[in-house]
């Protein structure tokens, strides 16, 4: 007789089990793991019946481990490498690849971008409109009026401060290939969208693929010497130009983003490894 297929909940079961002191649940799922030989059962010394992993399924769980994790491109090597080696030592909160709404007004630049341009004419004072004006625009009205961009920073970093106006957030983005940035500095859109979620926006990229001075003046350059490894190392970063800091506030479309988000931790070690220390 054919032992039954198997699916992602049978997975599921195997690995609650491996965890666990092997008590069965005696349902379905646990006959097919038995039957295909994942499973063995065991009587414990008081008599109860156990459940034990089977070498067989310890090696199905190991190959669908190593199926699922995903093998990191150069790229995320890069972003890895940085913010462990730059970012986390400094005190900063980092987060990778998140989508942010950013809002632009049409025909304006975005506020951040704009801290270094010379002060405008003032303006005169708009009239007031009527108490009962129909034409006055509408909160909704003008939240349309903006044009709204998501923006997938490769990295995005604040300050751990308690003080709202240290946070300084910043965005890097992350270039692996000469292909990559080339892209990136055709599309003028894109760029307004990183300034206008922080106050300093930085390139970084491999030694050689391209000079500084290829990069917009008010963006900053880091320069990527060697390869980085898997554990964030082997890589060393080189400042060469900073970038024009504008000062800026962060949006609560963009708070609301982080608080569903999960920042970068400076080691892979589980939340409670430290519990029980002297």
């Amino acid at each position: 007789m054919p032992a039954p297929a198997l699916a992602r909940h049978h997975r599921t079961r195997l690995m609650d089990i491996w965890r666990s002191a092997g008590w069965p649940c005696q349902d379905g799922v646990e006959i097919d793991l038995l039957a295909a030989g994942m499973l063995e059962r065991q009587t414990s010394l008081e008599g109860h019946p156990l459940l034990r992993v089977t070498d067989a399924g310890i090696a199905w769980l190991a190959q669908a481990r190593r199926t699922g994790k995903r093998s990191e491109s150069l790229h995320d090597r890069m972003a890895l490498a940085f913010a462990r080696q730059q970012l986390l030592p400094a005190g900063r909160v980092v987060w990778r690849e998140l989508s942010l709404r950013a809002a632009l007004a049409a025909q304006e630049e975005p506020p951040c971008a704009a801290g270094d341009a010379a002060p405008a004419a003032p303006l005169a004072a708009p009239a007031l409109p009527a108490l009962w004006d129909d034409d006055a625009p509408t909160p909704a009205a003008r939240r349309a009026a903006r044009l709204w961009r998501v923006a997938r920073p490769d990295l995005f970093s604040i300050r751990h401060t308690t003080v709202p106006g240290y946070l300084r957030p910043m965005v890097h983005e992350v270039k692996a290939s000469r292909a990559d940035l080339q892209s990136d500095l055709r599309h003028a859109a894109k760029r307004s969208a990183y300034q206008w979620l922080c106050e300093e926006c930085y390139y970084v990229f491999p030694a050689g693929i391209a000079a500084p001075e290829e990069v917009p003046a008010q963006f900053g350059v880091w320069l990527m010497h060697g390869a980085p490894g898997e554990d964030g190392l082997g890589a060393r970063f080189e400042l060469v130009r900073a970038a024009r800091h504008a000062r800026c506030a962060l949006s609560f479309d963009v708070w609301m983003a982080l608080c569903r988000a999960a920042p970068l931790t400076a080691e892979a070690e589980p939340a409670q490894g430290r519990l029980g220390a002297p």
